[in-house]
């Protein structure tokens, strides 16, 4: 027991020693780059890919959709009569709601 003592007293009279601890401290814990911050930031950035990669396979899809839709009649009539229930002066409009289950006119 008095060796393993004597052996740290005689490291902490090493002021190389002293200052590289002082230093990885420094370092490790309280400057602005610690480790606890760059774990929080590498989760945000994980974080922050997935939701680019999501929004970019919406705009893809978005793209595919206005494409359809400037070249083709129907797809406009379809999109319509699906996102804003338009319908024609002759037709009547049955709207199921699939939570419910009830009927809408």
């Amino acid at each position: 027991m008095k060796k393993a003592t004597r052996f740290i007293f005689n490291g902490l009279k090493n002021k190389y020693l002293v200052s590289i601890l002082v230093f990885a401290v420094v370092m490790l814990f309280s400057d602005h780059n610690n480790l606890i911050g760059q774990w929080q930031r590498k989760k945000e950035l994980h974080t922050l890919e997935a939701k680019k990669a999501y929004y970019e396979n919406e705009i893809e899809k978005t793209k595919a959709t206005l494409a359809n839709l400037s070249n083709n009649p129907d797809a406009i009539e379809k999109y319509s009569r699906e996102h804003f229930y338009m319908k024609k002066d002759n037709e009547d409009l049955f709207i199921l709601d699939n939570d419910s289950g009830s009927l809408k006119k």
